[in-house]
């Protein structure tokens, strides 16, 4: 596959001189091709000829690690691949965002459309941040090495399994389609930002942990009910009170869920999802279980609503969950809501 001399450039700033071949690459390191094809695979990258010279010498290095951690991983190669799926989609992730922020940055000053900077001076601007990103890029690493070790392990000695009880959460923006329609990219930008951006600030606050965004939606988890009760009522007043956001409405729901490259799965989120769909806007919606918990405590109002069947769930209870002391009437039919009307929007 023929490079153009501007990605050979750019690809000599950022990863060294490409040099080899995936077989010369799996021959100087020592690891059998397929295992290396395999890997590379794993990161999310397009399979490589085994003409085309893109490889350096820092893959024939990260190759020859790979021995080790082969030898260190109870998992094996499956292990290995896994985790390097996981970080795979993690980092591609954060580098199109690195990259869609700089070109945006540098179109500004270069042309009127986003994206319109030349790769080389991406490629510029990105290097003369290498020095603070990557010594910002291993202690995140490490702050959230450590937070993740005492989620799974206490200190208390408390014992854990791959299924362990949790209250999860889905936080979804209303009427999100219809709206983001009156805008241009720029506006979206900036509308999505403003919805991450508080749900970073009010879940991990009050304890809780945001498990992914989802587009228009947020799914977070906490360690206890009540905790996840709070983040809940937060994030719906928080979001009320933002005039350049829908409203959003959340499903929660508690039990046993399966944690697997970072992600939860498990009937437990299925239903906490399936609530936040059903939910009315600045509604939460808790499953029967989570509301029985929370129904003695004086800082909640909880309200029993009929049974209803969802789709690849079957029949099921649950509650509306207000703050205590709240007055906001509710009509028999307001808390399903199945295809909510969006809310007049505020005066700015």
């Amino acid at each position: 596959m023929a490079r153009s001399d501007t990605w050979r450039r750019v690809a000599r700033a950022l990863i060294g001189e490409p040099q080899f071949t995936p077989r010369e690459v799996a021959e100087q390191s020592g690891v059998d091709l397929e295992i290396g094809r395999r890997l590379w695979r794993a990161l999310g990258f397009p399979p490589v000829p085994d003409d085309d010279r893109i490889f350096t010498s820092a893959d024939v290095a990260i190759l020859r690690a790979v021995c080790a951690l082969l030898d260190q991983n109870s998992g094996g190669l499956d292990g290995l691949v896994q985790l390097t799926r996981v970080t795979g989609q993690s980092l591609a992730r954060l580098s199109e965002a690195q990259v869609a922020a700089t070109a945006d940055r540098l179109a500004s000053v270069t042309g009127p459309e986003p994206g319109a900077a030349p790769a080389e001076m991406i490629s510029e601007a990105m290097q003369s941040l290498m020095p603070s990103l990557e010594p910002f890029l291993s202690y995140a690493w490490r702050r959230h090495l450590l937070a993740a070790i005492f989620r799974l392990a206490p200190a208390d000695g408390t014992e854990t399994t791959a299924a362990r009880p949790l209250t999860v959460g889905f936080a979804d923006l209303v009427g999100f389609t219809a709206f983001s329609a009156q805008l241009d990219a720029r506006g979206l930008a900036a509308m999505v930002d403003r919805f991450e951006a508080l749900a970073y600030e009010h879940i991990p606050e009050r304890g809780g942990r945001v498990i992914k965004m989802i587009g228009d939606e947020v799914m977070f988890s906490a360690e206890t009910p009540g905790v996840g009760a709070e983040i809940a009522l937060a994030l719906v007043e928080a979001y009320a009170g933002d005039a350049t956001l829908p409203d959003v409405r959340i499903g929660l729901a508690h039990g046993a869920v399966l944690s697997w490259e970072g992600d939860l799965f498990g009937s437990t989120v299925n239903l906490a999802s399936r609530l936040a769909n059903i939910a009315r806007a600045g509604t939460v919606l808790v499953s029967d279980e989570l509301g029985r918990q929370l129904e003695a405590r004086s800082e909640f109002a909880l309200r029993h609503l009929r049974p209803l069947a969802l789709k690849g769930i079957g029949r099921v209870r649950f509650w509306v969950l207000r703050r205590a002391g709240t007055t906001a009437p509710m009509s028999p039919a307001e808390p399903f809501g199945v295809n909510p009307g969006r809310r007049r929007r505020r005066a700015r």
